[in-house]
């Protein structure tokens, strides 16, 4: 029986614990911050908010290169090698990761690509779907495996609020005049990913406790979410007294299990801190 053994960003804030559990292989997307490259993961999030305390910028992000990806692609099959790659990538919409996966994927066999549409939580959702399949059918078939998968794609269901409108504004992400009106009005958008794409879907008022009851009960509203399994992201600076209330709602709305997500620095620099998200699989 040959090995399957499952790929993916940064981006998709997998925790540590889970990726060591089930060897799923993490290959980190960049932050430029101060004219320096840093791999994800080797950056402290809190130096991200740190520098835009001080500069009142931030920093920017680029994607993984071809070069990095068939590093990966050579010491997976270098430690398995009859191994079968199924890398499940970062929306290709928002990012030119996963067409750099594609060219340093031709110099491979037995390596599949799928474009997951969807990031943070919603990407890490798919992907424990991928490693639930395999641990369940340790034998299934590659192009089984795949097509269960990309037939869940469309039912991964991300939903955030960003903590602060000050990381869109100084992105370029909001117009002055936007930004202004959020800060008095204390308004926050929704943000959704819709066929890949990062949407703003709704706007809240009101401060972030308020927020997030809210986003959560629209949320569990639009959505018929796999009970089995909730992902909350948070990015650092969101109450604990706001966490806990997410707990007593999922609790609440039947939840098995729930599993909390810090945001990586490269997701932390698009959503600023104490910020929220939820993601599900449809049912």
């Amino acid at each position: 029986m040959r090995r399957i053994i499952l790929s993916t960003e940064s981006g998709a804030d997998l925790p540590e614990d889970l990726a060591d559990k089930h060897d799923v292989q993490v290959v980190p997307m960049h932050v430029i911050m101060d004219g320096q490259d840093y791999l994800d993961g080797s950056l402290p999030v809190k130096d991200i908010y740190d520098y835009y305390e001080h500069t009142k910028k931030i920093p920017s992000t680029t994607s993984t290169n071809s070069h990095e990806y068939h590093s990966l692609f050579m010491r997976i099959k270098a430690d398995f090698p009859d191994c079968i790659i199924i890398h499940i990538g970062y929306t290709s919409k928002a990012s030119s990761s996963f067409h750099n996966a594609t060219i340093a994927a031709e110099d491979f066999e037995d390596l599949f690509l799928i474009d997951a549409l969807n990031v943070t939580g919603g990407l890490t959702a798919i992907v424990m779907y991928a490693v639930t399949l395999l641990e369940k059918e340790p034998t299934i078939e590659p192009a089984s495996l795949i097509e269960k998968i990309e037939s869940i794609i469309p039912k991964s269901r991300l939903a955030f609020v960003p903590g602060s409108l000050e990381f869109l504004k100084a992105g370029g992400r909001v117009s002055n005049v936007a930004y202004l009106g959020g800060i008095l009005l204390k308004i926050k958008p929704r943000i959704e990913l819709i066929e890949g794409k990062l949407v703003s879907t709704k706007k809240y008022r009101g401060k972030m406790s308020i927020v997030t009851e809210k986003l959560m009960r629209d949320y569990l509203n639009q959505f018929d979410i796999d009970r089995e399994q909730l992902y909350f992201q948070y990015s650092i600076g969101l109450d604990e007294s706001i966490m806990q209330r997410m707990d007593e709602i999922a609790k609440e709305n039947g939840f098995k299990n729930v599993k909390w997500m810090q945001a990586g620095a490269m997701i932390s620099t698009h959503a600023g801190p104490g910020g929220f998200g939820i993601a599900g699989l449809e049912v």
